[in-house]
């Protein structure tokens, strides 16, 4: 039996918009695979548009909205943390359905979000929160159910790895580079949630969250952006075989090895990685998260990462699936929330209190940049310091002078606690010889 399934949209940029036309474009589709009508009855909106359908309302009185009787299911794509926090909250205590595309609002909200949905036996969907059209999302709470979760990292903020492409393929400038991002729309006005790397922390909490059925904890995730990375850096890492990447890093540790925690890692900034690595050639805008689990292994879910044709792609793959369950529902039947998969993959009640690690208990291998007087015995004192913190080498690179009497010596080391590293940093740069601060990246072989 056929429903007529009703559609609310909050918001009509380009995503909205985005939703709009690919409903338009592929009705006859969406019809055949739900076996369900499918009908967009009101869209909330600052100014009237001319080119929507007549019959579809129009309002700014989002609330109303959220509440209203014609409607099923109800899109959040105005962003934001706080209006949006209201209407989603609203929805739910008027037994809406939710799908959202706010990975900011679900980061810092989304445990007292999804507790309310529980409550109230509706479902918020969020695919389109993380890496755009790329089913992440499904592919964690449901393809991978059976796998358990070691690692993932990930390429989730386009912007960010057009920077680094650019940068490495064309030589230019941070600045340059950031400007075009911005010229081409990549990038906003404001571009610190991208270049400082919050954007994925956000994107980050929730797949953490998903991978080790642990609570949402965005404030718990360790932040550094590529504002620093310069084309120096880019040029020594490739004539090293790696390349640099920003990246999201969710890691269980198991607490072998000298001084290691027991914990989970959750962490955010620029990674030299091999260059033959799957993720080392991702480029431009493309997002791409690499998951290591068993028994399954490493498995790579690459794609469009932002835009209006991929974010609407993720909001109407969870609308479909909430077409599906009200269609088949039994109209009588109260005790049905919406899903069968809990919103953080895991049952709420068996959520881990497993602790997030601090910085300093991270465990990684790192390039460090030294510039240093050419003089006797200077290479000499710096790998006495780094022997004397544990620390063990991998590779060293000594540079030609970039001044007159300086050079800058190249380190690779392989993957300490980074307690270590940093009482070794700062007893490097006590040397006399040291001419500058040390320059660390982090530095990760992904196996």
């Amino acid at each position: 039996m056929s429903h007529s399934i009703k559609l609310a949209i909050l918001g009509l940029g380009t995503v909205g918009t985005g939703v709009i036309n690919l409903i338009n474009d592929n009705l006859d589709e969406l019809k055949r695979r739900s076996g369900q009508d499918i009908t967009i009855t009101e869209v909330g909106t600052r100014r009237h548009r001319d080119d929507i359908d007549p019959n579809i309302m129009q309002s700014s009185d989002l609330m109303a909205i959220a509440a209203s009787d014609n409607v099923d299911i109800v899109i959040e794509v105005i962003g934001g943390t706080t209006l949006a926090r209201e209407v989603i909250m609203h929805a739910i205590k008027n037994g809406k359905h939710v799908v959202t595309a706010n990975k900011a609002l679900l980061a810092e909200h989304g445990n007292e979000i999804f507790a309310f949905a529980e409550e109230h036996h509706v479902h918020v969907a969020y695919e389109a929160a993380v890496a755009g059209g790329i089913p992440i999302i499904k592919v964690m709470r449901e393809a991978l159910a059976a796998n358990k979760v070691e690692w993932l990292a990930g390429i989730i903020n386009g912007t960010g790895n057009f920077i680094m492409t650019e940068m490495r393929d064309k030589g230019r400038p941070f600045a340059d580079v950031l400007s075009e991002a911005q010229a081409l729309g990549y990038a906003e006005a404001d571009p610190t949630f991208d270049v400082e790397g919050i954007d994925a922390a956000h994107k980050l909490a929730l797949l953490a969250s998903i991978a080790f059925g642990i609570p949402l904890q965005f404030d718990k995730v360790y932040c550094e952006g590529i504002t620093g990375i310069t084309l120096q850096d880019v040029n020594y890492a490739e004539e090293l075989g790696y390349r640099i990447k920003h990246l999201g890093f969710a890691v269980r540790r198991d607490g072998t090895g000298d001084d290691a925690a027991t914990g989970i890692e959750l962490r955010v900034h620029p990674t030299l990685i091999p260059q033959d690595a799957l993720l080392a050639n991702v480029n431009g805008v493309k997002n791409a998260v690499l998951v290591n689990s068993h028994p399954l292994g490493q498995t790579l879910y690459c794609g469009d990462g932002a835009g209006a044709g991929a974010t609407a792609s993720a909001v109407m793959a969870d609308v479909m699936d909430l077409v599906r369950v009200l269609g088949s529902k039994d109209a009588d039947d109260t005790s049905n929330n919406g899903h069968h998969v809990p919103h953080l993959a895991f049952i709420p009640e068996q959520l881990s209190d497993t602790p997030i690690l601090r910085a300093e208990q991270m465990t990684t291998g790192y390039y460090l940049r030294v510039h240093a007087y050419d003089s006797p015995g200077v290479l000499a004192d710096i790998t006495r310091i780094l022997s004397d913190a544990g620390i063990n080498i991998d590779a060293i690179l000594q540079k030609p002078a970039h001044k007159v009497g300086q050079v800058p010596v190249i380190i690779l080391t392989l993957p300490v606690v980074e307690s270590r590293m940093n009482l070794a940093i700062e007893k490097i740069e006590k040397l006399d010889t040291i001419t500058d601060k040390v320059v660390r990246i982090r530095l990760d072989e992904l196996a």
